[in-house]
């Protein structure tokens, strides 16, 4: 069955464009009246089931972890004016972070300089934490297989992705360069091998809605 929008609306749009507008203007207002440690209350008992399901899954993998990548492509914005954005935003700006994507709970620095992010990782909420490229744990990158070019992406991040009680359960790469008229992302995420795939796929649609959403914000500081 086919719904087709003839007449009504003056604004330009589909009626998913519509929905979508509502849903995050929603979305926001709830955020925003619960607060981050209202949402952490809220969420408390799927966190616990979320990080024992991650604390399990690296167990039975030994360390061993698998990897996807998502490929962004984007025209009319430099990868360093992208990455000044990001910079800005992560010292600072919960809100921005939050809003790239539904599933984005808590964005906020933690304790000893690790980035705490409550997040969906699959079908389960998990809070995790994020350290920075150039720590001796972040030696995997270096040879890590999705490693790109220096001289094609210079712009480059890594972390472990691991629970408060230093539990490793996963790990992020992502690599930024400039191309004719914009830039490309390759965003790797690594999940504990015993994960089922969905795991890994979903986290791969996450990245597209959240990086898009990061970029056209970037885009929109600038204009």
């Amino acid at each position: 069955m086919t719904v087709t929008l003839e007449s009504g609306p003056a604004g330009a749009g589909s009626i998913d464009d519509f929905e979508l507008f509502y849903a995050r203007r929603a979305l926001d207002r709830f955020r925003r009246r619960l607060g981050r440690q209202g949402l952490l209350d809220l969420l408390a008992a799927d966190i616990e089931e979320g990080n024992a399901f991650l604390r399990e899954g690296a167990r039975a993998s030994g360390g061993v972890f698998k990897a996807g990548t998502t490929v962004l492509a984007t025209r009319g914005l430099s990868s360093s004016a992208f990455m000044a954005w990001m910079e800005k935003a992560f010292a600072g700006d919960e809100g921005a972070l939050l809003a790239a994507h539904p599933e984005h709970y808590v964005m906020a620095p933690g304790a000893d300089g690790a980035f705490n992010v409550v997040e969906n990782i699959g079908p389960h909420v998990c809070s995790l934490y994020m350290g920075g490229w150039g720590t001796e744990a972040m030696a995997w990158a270096v040879d890590a297989d999705e490693l790109l070019p220096e001289s094609e992406y210079p712009h480059k991040m890594s972390s472990n992705l691991f629970l408060a009680d230093g539990t490793v359960v996963g790990r992020a790469l992502t690599q930024f360069g400039d191309t004719a008229d914009g830039f490309s992302a390759s965003l790797t995420v690594y999940v504990p091998a015993a994960c089922p795939q969905d795991v890994l796929e979903h986290h791969l649609r996450h990245y597209a809605v959240e990086f898009r959403n990061w970029i056209n914000a970037a885009a929109a500081a600038r204009a």
